[in-house]
């Protein structure tokens, strides 16, 4: 008799303990909620989107000519200055043309300069022969000199006449044929010039398009640059959300390689066309330090500031149910409708409650929230 008692004091406390642990452990635990408390304050609303890094403006830069490349000097990922060397393309023979032009071009002023020469020598002729005519000419008429010698006086001034004349225009076709030759020997230098292709901006290389040694046609792209303070944030926002993204409004930026750091950036642009399919509208958000490196198309979301709400009752969202929140009464759980006037992502501006009221965090681990339920904070 006395061991059945001992049986039952024994079961009577392992029940008692048992109870015990278990309010302690199991029911206390489930009936204990978090909770917030209602407080004033000014809310800033925003507005979400995601997007990829981009730019303005994409810059190929390429050559008129073409052909065949001998080097590219510069590579993606690298920082070009106006006027920097980026590839060179074969000349195949221009250096040979250019060489038998100025051959050409030297020995065509050789030619005039012995044309000129020979001009000089004709005139002293003339001269000469002038003098040699008068004196016949006279003797001629006096009659101490033959028709002879008179007619061979005038013959040879006539002669030297026509062969300074002819002298003038074989330097004249002389002198075309130099400028000829110089506008080729100019022509070729130029083509030559071309050869060599040069960056006309400054900038960041964000695709290397040629390689050395390919053979690429007239306007082929060898290399992309974007200019660093012209790249931006392409984000698609939900047209539903859009009605107050404002060009000018402050914004952060979180990129997808460094989700710890939030950059500063501003709109810049709200694109006039939306998106039909995802009825999204692309806003621009421009950095104002833009991060070096960066990196296109890479994936980055954007929080745009587009107004606030001033001396509001805020709570997290994340305490809001069914539109409406369990506020927490000597020791019970009530269910209140609210109205949400403005949220941003992680607080809610609200109405129907009153400031430092608590508000009970719903949890799908605890014991289930019902009115009038006894629960913990």
């Amino acid at each position: 008799m006395l061991n059945k008692r001992i049986r039952w004091f024994f079961v009577f406390v392992l029940i008692m303990i048992g109870g015990w642990l278990f309010y302690k452990f199991v029911y206390i635990p489930k009936s204990t909620y978090d909770y917030v408390v209602v407080k004033k304050g000014e809310l800033t609303l925003e507005v979400y989107g995601i997007g990829n890094v981009s730019a303005k403006n994409f810059y190929p830069i390429s050559s008129n000519n073409g052909g065949k490349i001998v080097q590219i000097y510069k590579d993606q990922g690298e920082f070009i200055k106006k006027g920097e060397l980026i590839a060179v393309f074969d000349p195949v023979d221009l250096p040979k043309q250019l060489e038998e032009l100025q051959v050409q071009l030297k020995k065509a002023k050789l030619e005039s300069k012995a044309l000129k020469k020979e001009l000089d020598e004709l005139k002293a002729q003339y001269r000469l022969a002038q003098k040699n005519f008068r004196r016949y000419e006279l003797l001629y008429k006096q009659g101490f000199a033959a028709q002879i010698e008179y007619d061979k006086a005038l013959r040879d001034v006539k002669v030297l006449d026509a062969q300074i004349a002819a002298s003038k225009v074989k330097i004249a076709s002389s002198v075309q044929e130099q400028k000829r030759v110089q506008k080729s020997i100019e022509g070729l230098k130029e083509k030559l010039s071309r050869l060599k292709v040069i960056s006309p901006i400054n900038g960041y290389i964000i695709s290397k398009d040629a390689q050395t040694g390919e053979t690429i046609a007239p306007q082929q792209p060898l290399i992309t640059v974007v200019k660093p303070n012209e790249v931006w944030i392409k984000a698609y926002i939900d047209e539903r959300i859009s009605t107050n993204v404002k060009v000018g409004q402050k914004s952060l930026i979180v990129l997808r390689s460094n989700s710890d750091k939030k950059l500063k950036g501003y709109v810049a642009r709200i694109e006039a066309k939306s998106d039909p399919i995802t009825e999204e509208r692309v806003v621009n958000i421009a950095f104002n330090k833009v991060p070096k490196p960066f990196y296109i198309n890479e994936q980055a979301e954007v929080t745009i500031a587009t107004g606030s709400i001033k001396n509001a009752l805020l709570i997290p969202l994340r305490a809001i149910h069914n539109n409406g929140v369990w506020i927490y009464r000597q020791g019970k759980a009530h269910f209140k409708k609210i109205e949400i006037v403005g949220k941003n992502l992680d607080v809610a501006a609200i109405k129907g409650l009153k400031e430092d009221e608590k508000i009970l965090i719903p949890n799908p681990n605890k014991k289930p929230l019902f009115e009038g339920a006894s629960v913990r904070i």
